[in-house]
């Protein structure tokens, strides 16, 4: 792709006639669809996790959504595919938290990254761990907001839509996970943590 207006344009549409196949049931189209998505609703899940199985699971559950719900889509003006997962992604992923913190008597422990990145040295190993620690402690939404706007760097207008946010409400809940995490990250270097 060019990247011109006019093949920009023309993505609603080639969305639209995507979800319509899937509709009507094209396994090719679904696969196209799989293939276009199902990578970022990993990562997605797997940030708001930790746990790459977890991340798994709730990346094929919202495809599987997206098959089960593409008759009601194929009905909606100018549906697109992608901020419809992220927002079935996110709620997967939060509904899956909240089950565990009210299936343990103690808060949801934090998980380490299982899969090191090779080209990452021990010290940015060290730091994000911290990091996502901090950010596994935050409320859900909080941490979805996070989530999407530092790691997947979707403009704030596109994280509001995949948590169903009006963007006012969303630069709120920005703002608050951003004071949370900077009184956490204060707590953590005045206890000799790492920084």
């Amino acid at each position: 792709m060019t990247g011109s207006g006019e093949l920009q344009s023309d993505r609603p549409n080639e969305e639209a006639q995507l979800v319509a196949r899937i509709a009507a049931r094209d396994e090719h189209a679904f696969r196209t669809a799989i293939e276009a998505h199902a990578s970022l609703m990993h990562r997605i899940a797997y940030r708001m996790m930790g746990d790459a199985h977890e991340a798994e699971d709730i990346a094929q559950e919202a495809m599987l959504r997206l098959w089960d719900h593409a008759p009601r889509l194929d009905k909606r003006a100018g549906v697109k595919i992608a901020p419809w997962l992220k927002r079935v992604t996110i709620n997967l992923a939060i509904d899956r938290l909240r089950i565990a913190k009210r299936n343990s008597d103690s808060e949801v422990p934090d998980r380490a990254d299982e899969t090191p990145l090779a080209d990452t040295q021990i010290e940015e190993k060290q730091e994000g761990a911290a990091a996502r620690a901090l950010i596994a402690a935050l409320p859900d939404r909080q941490r979805a907001a996070i989530v999407l706007t530092y790691y997947e760097e979707l403009p704030n207008i596109e994280a509001a839509a995949a948590l169903d946010m009006n963007i006012k409400a969303f630069e709120s809940l920005l703002h608050r996970a951003r004071a949370a995490l900077k009184k956490a990250f204060a707590k953590q270097e005045s206890n000799g943590g790492a920084a």
